[in-house]
C-alpha cells in the first residue's frame, strides 16, 4: 500500500476562511434537509397555524370581556340583593319595635286599670267598713240611750215595774196586778218586812222581803243582773216570781201564802 509522504510528518491547520466556509456550508446543507424532509402542504399548516393564532388570541379578549361584564352584573345584583336585605331586616326590626311598643302600651293599660279597680274596690270595702261603724255605734248610742232614759221610780210602783221588764227580758211570766196583789198580801210593800213567827221562823229561817222569800229560796231562784241582797226590793220581786213560774206557772196564780 502507499502511503501519502507528503502528509506524514504534519497535520494542516485551516484558515479562519476555511472555519467560515465550513460553517456557511452545514447550515446550507441542513436547511435544504430540512426543505427536502417536509411535506408538500407544510406552507398551508404554516399558514392555519399562523391564521388560527390570531383568532385564539382575539377570542381570548373577547372572553375576557364578557367574564367583566358577568362579574359587573353579578355585583351589581348582590348590591341590590343587600340592599334589598338591609330594608327588609330594618322593616322588621321597625315592626318588632312597634309591636314591643304596642304590647307595652297594653300592657301598661291593663296594669293600671287593674290598679284602678284594687283602688276602688279598698276604697268601696273602706266605705263599707265605716259605714257598718257608724251604723254600730249608732245602734249601740240608740241603745245606751234607750236603756239610759228609761227610770224607774224608788217606790213600789217603780220596782214592780222594774221587776217586770227585767222578768220580761228573762222570759219569767207575771203581770202588774198579779205582783201588786201578792206584795200588798205578803209585805203591805214594806220591803224590810221579816216574818218572825210561821213554821219558816221557828226553823230559823224566816220569810223576807216584799213578797216573802226564804234565804234558800231567794238563792236558788236568783236572777242574774239583779242584786243579791234579799232585801233589795227588784232583786226580792224577780227570785219570788221566778219560783212562782216554776212552781205554779206564775205569780200570777199565787192567792195565798206559797
Amino acid at each position: 500500500m502507499l502511503k501519502n509522504i507528503a502528509a506524514r510528518g504534519r497535520s494542516p491547520k485551516l484558515t479562519k476562511l476555511h472555519k467560515y466556509s465550513v460553517a456557511g456550508v452545514a447550515t446550507l446543507g441542513a436547511a435544504t434537509l430540512a426543505f427536502s424532509l417536509a411535506p408538500g402542504g407544510s406552507h398551508t399548516t404554516t399558514d392555519a397555524a399562523a391564521s388560527s393564532t390570531a383568532p385564539v388570541a382575539y377570542s381570548g379578549k373577547q372572553i375576557k370581556g364578557v367574564e367583566s361584564d358577568v362579574a359587573g352584573t353579578s355585583a351589581a345584583d348582590l348590591k341590590a340583593k343587600t340592599i334589598e336585605a338591609e330594608h327588609k331586616a330594618a322593616d322588621s326590626a321597625a315592626a318588632a319595635k312597634k309591636k314591643a311598643a304596642v304590647a307595652a302600651a297594653a300592657k301598661k293599660k291593663a296594669a293600671a286599670e287593674a290598679a284602678a279597680k284594687k283602688k276602688a274596690a279598698a276604697k268601696k270595702a273602706a266605705a263599707d267598713r265605716a259605714k257598718a261603724a257608724t251604723a254600730s255605734r249608732s245602734t249601740q248610742r240608740i241603745k245606751m240611750q234607750t236603756v239610759s232614759a228609761k227610770t224607774y221610780a224608788n217606790n213600789l210602783d217603780g220596782w214592780i215595774r222594774e221587776s217586770l221588764d227585767i222578768m220580761k227580758s228573762k222570759g219569767i211570766p207575771g203581770s202588774y196586778h198579779g205582783l201588786h196583789k201578792n206584795i200588798m198580801r205578803e209585805s203591805s210593800g214594806n220591803p224590810m218586812a221579816i216574818n218572825d213567827w210561821d213554821i219558816n221562823a221557828i226553823n230559823g229561817i224566816p220569810s223576807k222581803g216584799l213578797l216573802q222569800v226564804i234565804p234558800p229560796t231567794f238563792k236558788a231562784y236568783h236572777v242574774a243582773g239583779t242584786s243579791w241582797n234579799i232585801y233589795d226590793p227588784v232583786a226580792n220581786i224577780t227570785a219570788a216570781c221566778n219560783y212562782a213560774a216554776d212552781k205554779y206557772g206564775s205569780m200570777d196564780n199565787v192567792n195565798s201564802a206559797y
